[in-house]
C-alpha cells in the first residue's frame, strides 16, 4: 500500500465524523497497521496549558502525561514543528516510555482554527526508520482529517 491509498482510506472512513477522539482512534489504527516500521502509533492531546495527555493509540503502554518542556512529543508541541528523530538516545531530554523505541516521528496536530490540539507520535524499534516523505505525507493526512 502507498500513502495515497492510506490517505484516501482514512478520508473515506472519517468522512462526516466530527468527534475528535473517534478521528484520532481511527487515524492511529489505520496508520499503525500501514507499515511494519511503526511499533507504537498514537496521539497525545493538549489537555491544559503546556500539557499533553495520552490519547487513542496502538501498541504497548505509552507515557500518560508529557509536559511541553520534555521529550520529543513536548518539543513538537512547544515548537509547532515536526520532530524527525533518527536516534532517540541522541535527543536531549528524550522520555523513554518504551525501552524498545529507537527512532521517533512526532507531528503537531492543528484544528481548523489553527489551534494545536495534540501531537501524533510514531515510534519505531528500528533506528533511523522515518523519512521526510513519511513526515510530509502524514502531515497531509492529519491536516485533511483535523484541519479541514
Amino acid at each position: 500500500m502507498d500513502y495515497t491509498e492510506l490517505e484516501d482510506r482514512i478520508a473515506a472512513i472519517c468522512a462526516g465524523e466530527t468527534d475528535v477522539i473517534a478521528l484520532m482512534a481511527t487515524v492511529a489504527c489505520e496508520v499503525h497497521h500501514f507499515d511494519d516500521r511503526f511499533d507504537w502509533t498514537g496521539f497525545y492531546r493538549v489537555t491544559g496549558p503546556e500539557h499533553l495527555k495520552i490519547g487513542p493509540y496502538q501498541g504497548g503502554h505509552g507515557c500518560l502525561d508529557i509536559p511541553f518542556s520534555r521529550g520529543v512529543c513536548g518539543a513538537a508541541a512547544r515548537t509547532g514543528e515536526v520532530q524527525l528523530v533518527p536516534d532517540v538516545n541522541a535527543f536531549p531530554g528524550h522520555i523513554a516510555c518504551a525501552s524498545s523505541t529507537r527512532s521517533e516521528l512526532v507531528l503537531p496536530v492543528w484544528d481548523k482554527f489553527g489551534e494545536l490540539i495534540g501531537v501524533f507520535d510514531i515510534d519505531s524499534d528500528q533506528a533511523d526508520a522515518f523519512t521526510e516523505e513519511d513526515a510530509d505525507r502524514l502531515a497531509r493526512i492529519l491536516a485533511r482529517v483535523f484541519a479541514a
